[in-house]
């Protein structure tokens, strides 16, 4: 059983205790883990900026891990970055546990406990969602559910077992409850905008159930609970399949491409349009993103000349749609089939990326151009390379597009060039720093745009 202990909300005098305890652990786990962004930067030093006793054997923190800064041409990182963890407790650990474990306190008030990750643990979890279901306060945290939500109790949990930038459990196949890791000030867009949609009856994207946030030391979004649909298949894996059996995924790219445009279109309704200069201001980011990337990823640094005309043009050229909210992150792994119909999810964006970008208006050719980055990507996932197949993929998904929104991506070239370099120069940086054995998937794309015309 989880041994009681006293670890009631604390003020930031109070929490020198706990990192006695727990500092050197954490120093040594936090870098091991899929969702840590910082990576290619050591730990300097770590700081528990809130520490609250959930329920007894479980500690909520939040936690600052700070590091050494490294300048770049496209401006200096931040020095480090918040994390949210729930820490489970116990004297023994139950083998069920065992990859879960982080280590054994050795000193200060938790000295001689098991330390563990406590998403891991059903207990935590269950005991998680009967605070969403009964909304309230526990020190800083905020539990909070949609008004007429009536979540049934005792649903039994799993951790999704995926890499990704945040942490999932799901609830006897009817929930699913996103637990974001890295945590920024503000209202997450995975909230914000599902809550949004949901308003405007948009049903290609499963509204907020519940949630949860902090008020300390800001007001943040710690998790969102939505409906799970069990019967789903992300398009990434329907396209692997389609490929690998040698079939068309046309039809498919098609609706995918309708149900897009319906999700900006609802978005553009709750959000209204924004500034019409955005493309002046979008340009030079681009290029200050792509002068870091090229600082970081040598091998980029060829290209450059090209892919700054794909920018430049970009200031230039027709406006395009106005600027408005849109997805931020739009590939084939953001989007569910069920059935006949398609559904988005998702929404947090480019977790890289502050969030008050993620949450700022954008062109929603931005999230056109990720999706026909995706549909390149799956097409090069086995040799030989099938870029005819990405080719129709596209082609498909910009005309079920256009017939939904009312005009056509294809004819909007060099905002379409500017923003599928953008994402690419993204792509390599991110390959360079987290999986360098796909790094040619990008770059052949790389090549390919940094010629007028590609």
């Amino acid at each position: 059983m989880p041994k009681t202990i006293t670890a009631r909300p604390r003020t930031a005098a109070g929490l020198e205790g706990p990192l006695v305890s727990l500092g050197g652990l954490l120093r040594h786990w936090l870098p091991r883990q899929r969702w840590f962004a910082g990576k290619d930067r050591p730990v300097t030093d770590l700081t528990v900026l809130s520490l609250t006793e959930l329920f007894p054997g479980c500690l909520h923190l939040l936690v600052h891990a700070s590091h050494a800064p490294v300048p770049t041409p496209g401006g200096t990182p931040p020095p480090g970055d918040c994390y949210q963890l729930l820490l489970g407790l116990r004297d023994h650990l139950a083998p069920r546990l065992e990859r879960a474990y982080i280590g054994r306190a050795e000193q200060g008030p938790f000295a001689g406990l098991a330390v563990y990750d406590a998403l891991h643990d059903p207990r935590s979890a269950h005991l998680l969602l009967e605070r969403l279901r009964q909304p309230g306060a526990a020190g800083p945290l905020r539990f909070d559910a949609a008004p007429g939500a009536d979540l049934p109790g005792g649903l039994p949990p799993r951790l999704l077992d995926v890499e990704q930038s945040n942490s999932s459990i799901v609830y006897g196949d009817a929930y699913i409850l996103k637990v974001f890791r890295r945590i920024q000030p503000g209202v997450n867009p995975d909230l914000e905008v599902t809550a949004a949609l949901a308003a405007q009856g948009c049903s290609r994207v499963p509204a907020p159930v519940a949630w949860f946030g902090t008020t300390a030391p800001q007001p943040a979004t710690l998790g969102v609970l939505q409906p799970f649909l069990p019967d789903a298949s992300d398009g990434w894996t329907l396209a692997l399949g389609a490929l690998a059996a040698g079939d068309d995924f046309t039809a498919e790219a098609h609706e995918l491409g309708r149900a897009m445009a319906e999700v900006h279109l609802a978005l553009a309704e709750a959000f209204g349009p924004a500034d019409p200069r955005e493309n002046s201001r979008t340009a030079q980011a681009m290029c200050a993103r792509l002068d870091a990337a090229a600082h970081a990823v040598p091998g980029l640094r060829p290209f450059v000349p090209g892919l700054r005309a794909a920018f430049g043009a970009l200031a230039t050229c027709d406006t395009g749609p106005p600027a408005q909210r849109i997805h931020g992150d739009m590939h084939l792994g953001q989007v569910l089939r069920a059935g006949r119909d398609w559904f988005v999810i998702d929404f947090e964006g480019e977790p890289s990326r502050p969030l008050a970008e993620r949450r700022a208006p954008h062109s929603p050719v931005r999230d056109v151009a990720g999706m026909l980055r995706s549909f390149d990507y799956a097409a090069r996932q086995r040799r030989p390379w099938r870029p005819e197949w990405a080719r129709r993929c596209r082609e498909a998904f910009c005309a079920g597009y256009a017939a939904r929104a009312g005009w056509d991506p294809r004819k909007k070239h060099a905002l379409l060039r500017a923003h599928e370099t953008d994402r690419a120069v993204y792509e390599v940086l991110y390959e360079a720093r987290h999986r360098p054995d796909w790094l040619p998937v990008p770059m052949a794309a790389i090549k390919r745009l940094a010629v007028w015309g590609g």
